[in-house]
């Protein structure tokens, strides 16, 4: 595919997504519908598809208009490029420009405008985040990082990267967390590399691998991952000590693939329906990963930047103060309750807590921490209670 053509493509798939579409369903079908693109070809669409995405108010500021058309108009400007190289009507390529199209567009304006945020969600990451908000807005306009976990349980991070090099996946430590490593060249080819197949390294973010870090396991304890989802943070746990490892979701399927990938990491996880994590009670440990808006991980998901709406985000602090209530009658004496989520906000965060603390005096807090979003992990939150 010539660049231009990889430009009408990634506009036919900004339109499908403004229909409601989601954005993996509508690159799947096109590359589906397009066997003749090959893997560069899907890789250059998919990315500028998430980097409109990513910055769809600026763009659609500088291409004057939020069609898909309007929207790589503006990626392109934002670029410096020269448009008509590549809306040439030639080869697939997108038709030329109109008239229209040359005087239209303008700089970014409001603050919204600029950092790429809903006009309604600007306030909040200014109370959220204080003087680090500009940053971290800025911060989802980029792509993320690609970091995987290093299994403890069958290697270290210096033979980590060794095999990985072998399939051509160059990887960089991170100096704070020492499981984490950042992939750089080659890292999609991760999903058939050794190093993955093998159960040496797991996707993680940086900032979740810390999180897990900071619970306290020991060897022979009982410990339920309640919002287990894919069961990473549960797998980042049990490579940490030998115990017993429970998980549970309120949707089993999200579970689906979790007996594959405890096998792969040598370690045994039990997964428990709603009635089993009744008649298993009690835990030592009860880890509440909970549904959130996910605004430290807007990069990775970008399409729920603009999504989430203030209805949906009052729902989600009502189920997560439930959670962390029901949670809470699964941990036995003295054990320990951690609540976290891959928000920035904190009404997701600190407030959710202090509302608990509040109505549950006898759970004090005993860790609270919050990592940034940044260029090796992503935003992140942790409150740790332990049952007096």
């Amino acid at each position: 595919m010539t660049p231009g053509a990889r430009v009408q493509a990634a506009i036919e798939i900004l339109d499908q997504i403004a229909t409601g579409i989601a954005a993996e369903k509508a690159l799947t079908g096109w590359a589906r519908r397009s066997r003749f693109a090959g893997s560069k070809d899907r890789a250059a669409v998919r990315d500028h598809v998430f980097d409109v995405l990513r910055c769809k108010r600026s763009f659609a500021c500088l291409g004057g208009g939020e069609s898909g058309r309007a929207l790589m108009l503006g990626r392109v400007r934002a670029d410096g490029a020269d448009p008509d190289d590549l809306f040439t009507g030639q080869g697939h390529a997108p038709h030329p420009l109109s008239a229209a199209e040359r005087t239209a567009g303008h700089a970014p304006g409001n603050e919204g405008d600029r950092i790429d945020l809903p006009d309604w969600l600007v306030p909040l990451f200014h109370a959220s985040l204080g003087d680090g908000a500009a940053a971290a807005a800025e911060a989802l306009r980029r792509r993320a990082p690609v970091v995987v976990r290093v299994n403890a349980r069958i290697s270290n991070a210096s033979q980590a990267i060794d095999i990985l090099q072998e399939d051509g996946i160059s990887a960089e430590p991170v100096e704070e967390v020492e499981t984490a490593l950042v992939l750089r060249d080659g890292a999609r080819r991760l999903n058939g590399a050794r190093a993955y197949a093998e159960g040496v390294v797991e996707l993680q973010d940086t900032s979740s691998q810390a999180a897990m870090a900071c619970l306290p396991v020991r060897p022979g304890q009982r410990v339920l991952d309640y919002c287990a989802g894919g069961g990473g943070k549960v797998l980042a746990l049990a490579a940490r000590a030998e115990a017993q490892w429970f998980a549970h979701d309120a949707d089993p399927g999200r579970m689906r693939d979790l007996p594959a990938r405890a096998r792969r990491a040598g370690v045994t996880v039990t997964r428990l329906s709603p009635e089993e994590v009744q008649a298993e009670a009690p835990f030592d440990l009860v880890l509440c990963d909970v549904p959130c808006s996910g605004s430290g991980t807007w990069r990775r998901a970008p399409e729920a930047k603009w999504r989430l709406t203030p209805e949906r985000l009052a729902a989600l602090k009502t189920t997560q103060a439930d959670i962390l209530v029901r949670a809470s009658d699964l941990v036995g004496p003295h054990g320990h309750l951690a609540y976290t989520t891959c928000s920035v906000l904190e009404e997701e965060n600190g407030d959710r807590v202090a509302g608990f603390i509040d109505s549950h005096p006898d759970w004090p807090l005993r860790e609270e921490r919050r990592w940034p979003i940044s260029e090796q992990g992503d935003g992140f939150y942790l409150a740790l209670f332990q049952r007096r």
